[in-house]
């Protein structure tokens, strides 16, 4: 049996897990938003320019498009394994709860805990991925506008 402080003690960890987690799925969602406003816009532009006939302008939107998809999936597995796992540490702030008066619980908290920071582990890395390939999404963008605009002088 749990004494009061040891409980307090066991509740620290996932405490501490939960507010990180928190502060990495707001990270997480600035950055799916940013993308998604962005999305929106090449969206527009790619129907802008395939309707005024511009193919080479809007094949250059879509290879963006599809790079921003790309980057925007990883942030949605990044967002999916870290809400996992802080529910996985909430639910083990609940078994060691129950602990007190199931001791056999606590073996069930100390799995969950453990599969919970594993699932924040693998988002993280998806976190980290996505980090990666921005800069080179940033890249796309600048031959992109390039392109763009060596397509607009040689139309005048």
């Amino acid at each position: 049996m749990l004494t009061k402080l040891e409980l307090f003690q066991a509740f620290v960890a996932p405490a501490i897990f939960i507010s990180a987690a928190g502060l990495f799925v707001l990270s997480l969602n600035a950055r799916l938003l940013a993308m998604v406003s962005r999305l929106r816009v090449f969206h527009r532009e790619k129907h802008l320019a395939a309707s005024a006939g511009r193919k080479q302008e809007a094949i250059a939107f879509h290879s963006q498009i599809e790079s921003i998809e790309n980057r925007a999936e990883k942030i949605k597995q990044a967002f999916f394994f870290m809400l996992l796992g802080t529910l996985g540490v909430m639910l083990t702030c609940l078994l060691l709860g129950l602990g007190l008066y199931a001791p056999d619980a606590l073996l069930f908290a100390v799995i969950l805990f453990v599969l919970s920071v594993l699932s924040m582990m693998i988002g993280m890395g998806f976190y980290i991925a996505e980090v990666f390939i921005a800069l080179s999404s940033v890249k796309e963008e600048e031959k992109l506008y390039g392109l763009i605009d060596s397509l607009n002088l040689t139309d005048e």
